[in-house]
């Protein structure tokens, strides 16, 4: 079984340190084969927020791949946001912005959403959603073909249509028939599980999107607790297992305890990644 971790909108700098201890004990229980890191690493992109962020990755048991959102772009420091604006991000994460996972089971593609010149939306470009097309297209059929970025593609409350990616309405369908089976990612504090279609609807392909909540952050959502996602998934004689739990924390325990399983239908009908209409 393949099993992965994705954290979202840990904001250090507003992070708890009871829910860090549970988190960290809940990965090594786990021991997921890598952990995802959907974005909004830190609160305001500071190089001591960043450097607890590092601090906390280097006590996970896994391989983390990581991508920044909106908060990890300076907002106070013009002059770093606009010639300098992952300086601090590259520093504790490295210089890749969109990271590739692969192994036998699993393709984790990462896009950089977060746009300097943005405040907090977040776009993808022509040259993105024609890179993840191509190498979604190139999976072998056993493997999990998944995508991370900062920002939504599907929204389940009306306010938050406007928080939606920039670009999705090109880059959804584009990638589910390509090959994609499940989209994460962060933002809007709000997890949910909900499907998407490629460009031939619902008698076409389809794939899903997983959102997570905050996982670290005072921040919450309304009543909303801090939560993470595992993903788990299994290939047999070609047949694809997939569920997505969402793990809250109840401070009471003070431990992570899932409290909602979503049972995902993989499809392999791939469309040709050049067909026109």
């Amino acid at each position: 079984m393949t099993c992965v971790l994705q954290i979202s909108d840990p904001h250090f700098g507003t992070e708890q340190p009871r829910v860090m201890s549970a988190l960290l004990r809940l990965a090594r229980e786990q021991q997921p084969e890598v952990i995802l890191l959907s974005g909004d690493i830190t609160q305001r992109a500071r190089r001591a927020q960043f450097a607890a962020a590092q601090d906390f990755v280097t006590q996970l048991p896994a391989p983390v791949l990581a991508v920044p959102g909106n908060h990890d772009i300076p907002l106070f420091n013009l002059f770093a946001r606009a010639f300098n604006p992952y300086g601090n991000y590259r520093r504790a994460f490295g210089n890749e912005l969109e990271p590739v996972y692969e192994s036998a089971g699993l393709l984790v593609l990462c896009l950089n959403t977060s746009r300097p010149s943005r405040h907090k939306d977040g776009a993808v470009n022509k040259a993105q959603i024609e890179r993840v097309a191509a190498r979604l297209g190139q999976a072998r059929p056993e493997q999990l073909r998944m995508v991370m970025q900062h920002h939504p593609v599907r929204a389940r409350e009306q306010s938050d249509l406007t928080n939606l990616l920039i670009g999705h309405e090109e880059a959804v369908p584009r990638w589910v028939d390509a090959g994609l089976d499940l989209l994460v990612g962060g933002h809007i504090h709000l997890p949910y599980v909900w499907p998407l279609h490629g460009r031939h609807g619902d008698s076409g392909r389809s794939g899903w999107t997983a959102q997570a909540g905050t996982a670290l952050s005072t921040r919450v959502r309304g009543s909303i607790p801090n939560s993470v996602n595992l993903i788990r998934h299994t290939c047999e004689q070609g047949q694809h297992s997939c569920q997505v739990e969402r793990w809250d924390y109840k401070a009471e325990e003070d431990l992570f305890i899932v409290s909602h399983t979503d049972t995902l239908a993989i499809s392999r009908k791939v469309e040709p990644v050049n067909k026109k209409e």
